[in-house]
C-alpha cells in the first residue's frame, strides 16, 4: 500500500530535480540536495528504509543523466525528439556530427523516441537523415534494466519516464520493439501510416514475439497494418523465389560442401517440393542422415536453416532462431526425456521449459536437428514419434506446441561401415568398368555412383530396426539420405581448401606467402581415413605442413614478407616421401642454408 506513493513522490521531486540542477550540478551538491529531500519523507517511510534510498537513487540519476548519451550533440537530438522540435533536429543532424542511429545508455534511439511521443515531422526528419526504421530497442525493462546496468530501479525508472515515455508499462518487457511498434502504442494512425509508407516491416517482432498489430485495438489502424502486412509478405515471398531461382540450395550447398552430389540432389529436391506446396501440409518433414564421421551431415543440416531462414543470426521474421541443434547424446538416460519437454508440475525445472519444445514455440517452422540420434533412450524415440507423427508435442506444463512446417533432420553413423564400403566396391566397379570401355577416365566417372535399392533393404534397413526396434519410427522418416566416403578426387579439393586457408593466415598473421606443388596434395590426400572424414585431412595437413611451419618460425628461420613454398621430398633409403620447406628470405633472391629441421630440406629460392 505504501510503495506506490513512495514511488511518485521520489519519482516526482527526482524528475523536478533532474530538469533543474542535473545538468550543471555537482556530485556533492547534488548529494546536499537528496539529503534535503530525504528530510521531508515522512518518518514512518523512513523507519521502513525508504528515506535513505533517496540519496543513492539521486546520485545514480546523476550519473545516468551525464552518461544518458555519448556527447552533448547526441543529447540535445534526443531532447529535440522527445520535445517535438523538428527544427533543432534537423539542424543538429545537418552537421553529421551525430549519428541518427545512435543509443541511448540504457537502449532506444532517436527514432523510437520521436514515434513513442507522436512527433510525425521529427520522424520524417530522423528518416531522411538515414535513421534505421527497423532498428530494435535494447531496453527491456525497468527492473530487468536495473539489474544489467547493476543500478537501482527508481534509477532507471526516473529516467525511462524523463527522457522517453511515462505512459509505459514498468514490468512489461519491450526489447526488440520497432518505431513502428511504439508508434502503434501511441494510437496515432497518421504515424503508423508515415512509417508504413517509408518501409517499415510490419511482420517484425519483437522479443516477446509480439507485432505490431498484437498491440493495436484501433479497427482502422489493424486493417491498415493487415494490408501493409499481406503486401510485405507477397513482395518478400516473390523477392525470395527469384533469389532461390537466380541461387538454387544445390549452388549454396555445393560452395561450402564437397562432394556428396546425391545427397545434396535429394535434400534439395525434398525441400523444394515442400516450398511450392507439393508436399502433406499436415505433417512435418523429417530427414534421417546416414554415413560416417565428418563427412558433411551436419552442415547441410545448416546450409538447410541459411536458406530458409536467412541464417542463425539476426532480425529475421523467425527472430533469428530458425535453426535448433540438440545433442541426443545427452539424452541417454530415461528420465532425461524431460529436459525435451519440460519437467511435470511439482519437479524441479518445472518453470524452465523444455529445451526443444520451447524453441519451437519461437519458431515454429524452424531446421531441428537431432545428432547422433541412435545415442537417445528409446522413450526419448518415442517423443519423437508423436512429434513426427502429428507435428504437435505438449510440454510439461500441458501446453501444445504445433510445428507441422518445422524440418527435423536426425543424423546417425548406422551402418557407416557397410555404406563405405559398398560406395567403395561400386567406384572400384565403375572404374573397371571404364577401362574397359576406354570411353570415360576412372576418376570422373567414380563420382557418379549411388547406393542400390537391394543393398539398402537388405543390409541397411535390417540394421536400422534392430536399432529402433520399431517400424512405425522409420515409417515417419521421409527421405533416408546416404552421405558416401570422398573420392580421390573430393579429397584433392579437400586438401586445397585447407591449404589456401593456412595460406590466408599465414599471410594475415605472419606476412608470409606459402606456396605448394601438386605432389603436396597427393601425399596429404593419402592420409584420408574414412572413418574420421574431412577431419582426418585437416589434421594432416597440421601435422605435416602446420607442425613443420611452427618449429620453422619457432627458430626464427621465417620471417614477415618470406615465400615459403612447399615440395614433396623422397626419403633416399627407400622410406616414406615426407614434406620439405624451400624458403626464400625477403631480403634475398636467392639463399642457400642448411635448415635445422629434421623434416626439411635446404632453403633455397627459384
Amino acid at each position: 500500500m505504501w510503495a506506490t506513493p513512495v514511488l511518485r513522490a521520489v519519482s516526482r521531486e527526482l524528475r523536478m530535480a533532474g530538469r533543474l540542477y542535473w545538468p550543471r550540478a555537482s556530485t556533492g551538491t547534488l548529494l546536499l540536495r537528496c539529503i534535503w529531500l530525504q528530510q521531508r519523507l515522512p518518518v514512518s517511510w523512513q523507519r521502513r528504509g525508504l528515506g535513505f534510498a533517496a540519496v543513492p537513487v539521486g546520485l545514480g540519476g546523476y550519473l545516468m543523466a551525464n552518461k544518458s548519451s555519448s556527447s552533448a550533440q547526441e543529447e540535445k537530438l534526443f531532447r529535440a525528439a522527445k520535445l517535438g522540435n523538428a527544427d533543432e533536429l534537423r539542424r543538429l543532424l545537418a552537421d553529421k556530427s551525430v549519428d541518427p542511429n545512435c543509443r541511448h545508455a540504457l537502449g532506444w534511439t532517436p527514432l523510437h523516441v520521436a514515434a513513442i511521443s507522436g512527433h510525425c515531422d521529427c520522424v520524417l526528419a530522423l528518416l531522411e537523415a538515414g535513421a534505421d526504421i527497423d532498428a530494435g530497442d535494447e531496453f527491456s525493462n525497468v527492473y530487468q534494466m536495473a539489474r544489467e546496468k547493476q543500478l537501482h530501479s527508481l534509477e532507471v525508472l526516473v529516467v525511462r519516464e524523463d527522457e522517453f515515455s511515462s505512459r509505459l508499462s514498468n514490468r512489461a518487457s519491450f526489447r526488440g520493439c520497432t518505431a513502428l511498434h511504439y508508434a502503434v502504442l501511441t494510437d496515432d494512425t497518421q504515424l503508423v501510416k508515415t512509417l508504413l509508407e517509408k518501409g517499415a516491416d510490419p511482420t517484425l517482432a519483437n522479443d516477446q514475439n509480439h507485432l505490431p498489430v498484437d498491440y493495436s485495438r484501433n479497427p482502422v489502424m489493424r486493417k491498415l497494418l493487415k494490408e501493409y502486412t499481406d503486401e510485405h509478405i507477397k513482395k518478400r515471398k516473390q523477392r525470395e523465389a527469384e533469389e532461390r531461382r537466380r541461387f538454387p540450395l544445390e549452388q549454396r550447398v555445393k560452395q561450402v560442401i564437397v562432394g556428396q552430389e546425391g545427397a545434396i540432389a535429394l535434400v534439395a529436391a525434398t525441400i523444394r517440393r515442400k516450398e511450392l506446396g507439393w508436399f502433406d501440409d499436415e505433417h512435418p518433414l523429417v530427414f534421417l542422415f546416414l554415413g560416417s564421421s565428418g563427412i558433411g551431415k551436419t552442415e547441410l543440416a545448416k546450409q538447410m536453416a541459411e536458406y530458409l531462414h536467412g541464417g542463425s543470426t539476426g532480425r529475421s521474421s523467425s527472430g533469428g532462431k530458425g535453426f535448433i541443434r540438440l545433442d541426443m547424446s545427452e539424452y541417454q538416460e530415461k528420465h532425461e526425456v524431460a529436459k525435451l519437454i519440460g519437467s511435470p508440475p511439482g519437479y524441479v525445472g518445472h518453470d524452465d521449459g523444455g529445451q526443444l519444445t520451447q524453441r519451437l514455440r519461437e519458431c515454429p517452422n524452424a531446421v531441428v536437428l537431432l545428432d547422433e540420434v541412435d545415442k537417445a533412450h528409446p522413450d526419448v524415440l518415442t517423443v519423437l514419434l508423436q512429434l513426427f507423427d502429428e507435428g504437435r508435442l505438449t510440454d510439461g506444463k500441458g501446453k501444445t506446441v504445433v510445428c507441422k512446417d518445422a524440418i527435423f533432420v536426425m543424423t546417425s553413423n548406422l551402418a557407416s561401415e557397410e555404406i563405405a564400403q559398398h560406395a567403395t566396391d561400386l567406384r572400384r566397379d565403375a572404374e573397371l568398368l571404364a577401362l574397359q570401355r576406354q570411353s570415360l577416365q576412372p576418376s570422373n566417372v567414380a563420382e557418379e555412383v549411388s547406393i542400390r535399392s537391394d543393398f539398402k533393404e537388405r543390409v541397411v534397413r535390417p540394421i536400422l530396426k534392430r536399432h529402433f526396434r520399431r517400424d512405425e519410427f522409420l515409417g515417419r522418416i521421409n527421405e533416408i539420405v546416404y552421405f558416401l566416403p570422398f573420392s580421390r578426387k573430393e579429397l584433392t579439393v579437400l586438401v586445397t581448401r585447407e591449404l589456401e586457408g593456412w595460406t590466408r593466415r599465414a599471410k594475415d598473421k605472419h606476412g608470409i606467402e606459402l606456396t605448394w606443388e601438386r605432389r603436396v596434395v597427393e601425399l596429404l590426400a593419402d592420409g584420408y581415413n574414412v572413418h574420421y572424414g574431412a577431419r582426418s585431412v585437416k589434421h594432416e595437413v597440421e601435422r605435416q605442413v602446420v607442425n613443420r611451419l611452427a618449429e620453422a618460425h619457432e627458430k626464427q628461420l621465417l620471417d614477415s614478407g618470406c615465400a615459403v613454398h612447399l615440395v614433396v621430398e623422397d626419403s633416399d633409403d627407400g622410406g616414406p616421401a615426407r614434406i620439405a620447406l624451400l624458403v626464400r628470405p625477403k631480403s634475398h633472391r636467392n639463399m642457400d642454408l642448411d635448415l635445422p629441421l629434421s623434416n626439411t630440406a635446404p632453403l633455397g629460392g627459384s
